[in-house]
């Protein structure tokens, strides 16, 4: 296992920041940098709960998720699952994969009107990665639809040929937080749960990584923010930075 300081703050970014620029970087470097969910790379939540929404008045439902009830509602990773167990709640009977597929189509309809940024210092930390010749993994288990829509909506900001895997719902039996993504991932890109490093914006979904052996930084971003992290995770940051992916020691 790669030896990082540990850093766990919850107080605002400015105190996160000033934390962690005191941690010690790796001295080895990883063999390959698993982006895991596709918070890690793009803020989309806003868009997504949009998108839900949208959805749900389409089919005549009265359903409206607010903000902190959708952050809650992100405890438990996939959005077909998520509109399930919330119309069983209800005790309503709806056919969440049509719902679902509703929902997508909103959400491509949002990104392509508004586009998507990648998250602070995700573009850097991917540069690096790539000169180092240290392989790029996108290890999420969210439908194949969506995945292909953040690579569109991202542009030319970030690729699919980036990433030497790229992971959806499709590839596993059991989504977040079992760890099965990531072993798919690690036999896929040959390297051990020990050369690898993580990245995941949840909890949950880094407790996948940490249950797969995998060291992860926590990189939450809204709907997570001030959420305690899993005890495997080594940093928690707003601001992903190349010293808290192994990438410390590259010529800038």
């Amino acid at each position: 296992m790669f030896a990082l300081g540990v850093t766990r703050s919850h107080a605002p970014s400015t105190r996160w920041n000033a934390l962690l620029r005191k941690a010690m970087p790796m001295t080895t470097q990883p063999k390959a940098l698993l982006f895991g969910a596709i918070g890690t790379l793009s803020e989309t939540s806003h868009l997504q709960r949009q998108a839900f929404n949208a959805a749900f008045r389409d089919a005549g439902l009265d359903w409206e998720w607010g903000r902190e009830a959708y952050r809650e509602m992100l405890h438990k990773p996939g959005g077909k699952d998520r509109i399930a167990d919330y119309a069983e709640n209800k005790g309503v009977e709806v056919d969440a994969d049509r719902l679902h597929r509703a929902k997508v189509a909103h959400f491509r309809a949002l990104v392509v009107q508004e586009g998507l940024e990648l998250r602070a210092g995700v573009a850097e930390v991917i540069e690096r990665a790539k000169a180092a010749d240290i392989a790029l993994g996108f290890v999420t288990t969210t439908g194949s639809d969506t995945v292909d829509l953040i690579f569109e909506g991202l542009g030319g900001k970030l690729a699919r040929s980036d990433f030497a895997f790229v992971g959806d719902r499709d590839l596993v039996t059991d989504s977040k937080p079992s760890p099965e993504i990531y072993r798919v991932a690690l036999t896929h890109l040959g390297v051990g749960s020990g050369e690898a490093i993580a990245i995941e914006d949840t909890p949950e979904s880094a407790q996948s990584a940490v249950a797969a052996g995998v060291e992860c930084v926590g990189f939450p971003g809204e709907v997570a923010r001030n959420r305690s992290f899993p005890s495997g995770v080594t940093h928690i940051v707003d601001r992903l930075e190349p010293v808290f992916c192994g990438l410390g020691n590259l010529a800038a």
